[in-house]
């Protein structure tokens, strides 16, 4: 089948789907409108698996890329309309259209009883559609199209239920924070345009590959380098632009799976993979990207610890996984973030379904000190929910193990690595490994805390639960695309990582020998593991074994507890010391200079046009009689000029 016609079906079957929908926006029928966008992105996925397919086999090409027309053609800067898929989009739109798949369908059941289903599957296709947009561009220009599309339409499913002043809010503040990042964005896109004289991946990739590395901080580089990381910043919710995620999840549960967990979120550690050969060259902007990204993993995770909205934790949670992305990049391990950022879709993808399933069964409760004990009435959910959890504190041999564990011994092994990332990095995991064991014992383990005879919990649905046990499924053997090395190699006939080969030749590494041995390896690897053991034992026994230790340590600590507990007071300072004062300097300026400047400046002109129109108004009267007047001194004046005008030259000029 040709490449042209699968990538036209790639694109075209959400951006149909969504028009459908869109035109039919008022109806209710919730079945309907859930099996025509389910069958738009279903067809996508079956369509990009082709694709993928294309680039397997002895004499696969490197990439398939088909161009339909030129979008522009200005100066030296010509722009077509170009996709392509090679070994690092591959792994992108094949999470993107299969997880989008499950999460379209659990919508089905979890929307039933939405007022607007139609509208919410419309917009939900057409994030799919930016989305691809953004991920299979075969340029920058492109790319941010799809980067723009997937913020306004992140704006429109947070705010779904806009009669919610709070939930309209949280849209409003997820489009101004990215907002910020893409300003970012564009600037790096302005420097490499300025410094290479092209868009295109791959001419920036050719034109850079023969470039020194930059040692300084204003090289044009690393300037393009961190210009484009403060976009990712704002799209992948890294400090101090992370503000906008975890109020992000006023929108609807699978929004949240959707947006937050397996695409959006992670547009930006894709860009600055898809863009390591630059990105290697400017190891000071590389530096920057790996501590943030550790100290984003650490703020993060201290903070769920203290969480109670289900929703919030696992909100956190995601900063903090992407936190340990962007670590990766940082020491140069692209390849270990692409292979973090797969599992990570598909273990928090299955707990965002997990906690919709549970909201649906508390009929829209979301404090998990009104839950409990639900591990009886949500049996499907619980078994599921057990392995994402075991899954994203890192324990062999689910997926999130092998992910986080090629991160930890990249930041420790790495050229571009420090002991210091890698402490960070192992902190991160024992918070997680601790407040997502905390949200277990809290929401199904213990007695319940609420009235069973009036709640009722019931299990999901079958559209329901069967995302849930796919997703459960690849939760537990998607790691081992990744087998490390020196677990490979205890293992007869195991072909090695095999997600490192097919990344091998799309991706840079860092110049310079990795330090480290496989002794050293199996050592981290058993204290990460240990850590993150000892971690979730500790919540075991504080919240099912004695459950008033919490309490206890909160009083010991009351400085520390609400500093967590009120998220280290961000959003307080973000509103004190920058928003407030940006509404009231706009207020002044609107009073002194719009008000008394512009405004009076305008009604002067205006009186003054006006007065003028006023006074020629009077000599309009329309009395013949005046005409008549008027017509007879102009007349009078002309014969006086002419008789008398030739004496006066004369006069005057002595003739």
């Amino acid at each position: 089948m040709q490449a042209e016609f699968l990538f036209a079906i790639l694109l075209l079957a959400p951006l149909i789907g969504f028009i459908i929908n869109g035109l039919r926006w008022k109806s209710k029928n919730y079945l309907l409108a859930g099996s025509i966008a389910t069958g738009a992105v279903a067809i996508s996925f079956i369509a990009a698996v082709l694709v993928v397919m294309k680039l397997f086999g002895a004499d696969a090409p490197k990439a398939v890329t088909v161009e339909y027309f030129k979008w522009m053609a200005v100066g030296g800067l010509e722009v077509p309309v170009a996709f392509v898929i090679d070994h690092i989009s591959a792994l992108m739109v094949l999470v993107v259209t299969g997880v989008g798949t499950l999460i379209h369908l659990f919508s089905i059941g979890y929307m039933s009883h939405d007022e607007r289903p139609s509208k919410y599957f419309a917009y939900l296709n057409f994030f799919l559609f930016n989305m691809l947009l953004l991920i299979l561009g075969e340029n920058l220009l492109l790319m941010f199209v799809g980067w723009e599309g997937v913020g306004l339409c992140s704006y429109l499913l947070i705010g779904f239920w806009f009669s919610d002043k709070e939930k309209a809010a949280a849209g409003m503040k997820a489009f101004v924070t990215n907002r910020i990042g893409d300003a970012g964005f564009l600037l790096g896109i302005f420097t490499i345009f300025f410094l290479l004289g092209t868009v295109s991946f791959d001419e920036i990739i050719s034109k850079v590959a023969g470039m020194p590395v930059e040692v300084g901080w204003s090289g044009p580089i690393t300037l393009a380098a961190l210009f484009l990381f403060i976009g990712a910043m704002g799209k992948s919710a890294q400090i101090p632009l992370y503000v906008w995620l975890p109020d992000a999840m006023a929108g609807p549960t699978p929004v949240s799976a959707l947006i937050h967990a397996a695409t959006m979120v992670t547009a930006g550690v894709y860009m600055i993979v898809r863009l390591s050969p630059l990105f290697i060259l400017a190891p000071n902007a590389l530096h920057v990207v790996a501590v943030v990204g550790a100290a984003t993993a650490v703020f993060a995770a201290t903070i769920g610890i203290t969480q109670f909205d289900i929703k919030k934790v696992l909100a956190y949670s995601t900063v903090s996984q992407l936190g340990f992305m962007f670590l990766a990049c940082g020491v140069g391990a692209f390849g270990a973030a692409m292979f973090h950022l797969v599992t990570h879709a598909f273990f928090k993808a299955l707990m965002f379904l997990g906690s919709g399933s549970v909201i649906h069964a508390m009929h829209e409760e979301q404090d998990i000190r009104k839950m409990g004990g639900l591990k009886k009435y949500l049996p499907i959910t619980h078994a599921t929910f057990v392995v994402g959890w075991i899954a994203i504190i890192g324990i062999p041999p689910f997926a999130g193990f092998f992910s986080k564990d090629e991160i930890l011994w990249k930041a420790f092994s790495s050229p571009l690595g420090h002991k210091g990332l890698w402490a960070a990095g192992v902190i991160g995991a024992a918070c997680t490994a601790f407040y997502m064991t905390r949200l277990m014992a809290l929401t199904f383990w213990g007695k319940p805390r609420f009235d069973e005879h009036k709640t009722h919990p019931h299990e999901a649905p079958p559209s329901m639960a069967i995302p849930l046990i796919v997703l459960a499924i690849l939760s537990a053997i998607g790691g081992f695309m990744g087998i490390p090395h020196v677990i490979g190699e205890i293992l007869p006939g195991h072909p090695g990582n095999w997600l490192e080969h097919w990344l091998a030749g799309s991706i840079a590494a860092p110049a310079g020998e990795a330090h480290g041995s496989a002794i050293m390896e199996w050592i981290l690897m058993g204290i990460s593991v240990s850590i993150a053991g000892l971690a979730a034992l500790l919540a075991f026994s504080f919240y099912v074994i004695e459950p008033d230790r919490p309490k206890q340590w909160a009083a010991r600590l009351p400085g520390l507890h609400r500093l967590l507990e009120n998220k280290y007071f961000v959003d307080e300072f973000y509103f004190e010391r920058i928003i407030n004062p940006l509404v009231s300097g706009s207020k002044a300026l609107w009073a002194f200079v719009d008000v008394n400047f512009i405004d009076r400046a305008t009604f002067v002109v205006g009186d003054f046009v006006r007065g003028m129109g006023s006074t020629a108004r009077t000599l309009q009267t329309g009395n013949m009689q005046q005409y008549a007047l008027y017509i007879s001194i102009a007349i009078a004046l002309m014969f006086v000029y002419l008789l008398e005008g030739p004496k006066r030259l004369a006069e005057l000029f002595g003739g």
